[in-house]
């Protein structure tokens, strides 16, 4: 039986992490954790926390980038563009030390009235990260392009969370992006 991992913010805790465990059903062992990765740092440190969870998985799939690319204090964003850019790095070559197939889900965007990010942003931030971790063999789930037309009927009241449609799309996305790796690696 092959193991998956999935690690990421608010949006696969709530969003598409329990949906990928059923579309891959049961020809997979999957764990992700039962916490909120948030922010690109923190990802890094919980990194420690999950190393036993992580062993000897043969696929791992991980996002970051919503919180990191929040202005919430309306002074920048949470987490600085290099410093974002630098822990993704770190990030990558740690899960791909474990010798498994890394994937990772570009930032969704919110809705258009959400008040703390902005389109440009996260696509700048995406657009940072992608051509970087591509170049370190990671491949590349993009959640944002499957997001893109639906910032409003795939998006949740609070404007930045998936709602079931937004959920359901990124969901089937992400499985077929682990059932191809899986494929790949063997």
């Amino acid at each position: 039986m092959k193991k998956v991992v999935l690690i990421g913010d608010s949006i696969r805790l709530i969003g598409y992490g329990k949906r990928v465990e059923g579309l891959l059903g049961d020809q997979c062992r999957v764990w992700q954790p039962e916490d909120n990765c948030r922010f690109a740092k923190y990802t890094l440190r919980m990194l420690f926390d999950y190393q036993q969870e992580i062993q000897d998985a043969d696929v791992i799939h991980w996002n970051n980038g919503l919180w990191d690319a929040c202005d919430i204090f309306g002074d920048g964003p949470f987490t600085p563009l290099e410093e974002y850019v630098e822990n993704m790095l770190r990030i990558a070559k740690l899960l791909q030390a474990n010798g498994s197939k890394v994937i990772f889900a570009t930032t969704t965007p919110t809705h258009p009235d959400y008040p703390y990010h902005t389109l440009e942003r996260i696509q700048h931030y995406n657009e940072a990260v992608v051509p970087l971790l591509r170049a370190q063999s990671v491949e590349i789930n993009d959640l944002f392009s499957v997001m893109i037309d639906h910032r409003i009927d795939g998006i949740c009241e609070d404007q930045i969370h998936l709602n079931a449609m937004g959920i359901e799309l990124c969901a089937l996305q992400t499985a077929d992006a682990i059932k191809k790796a899986l494929g790949e690696k063997g």
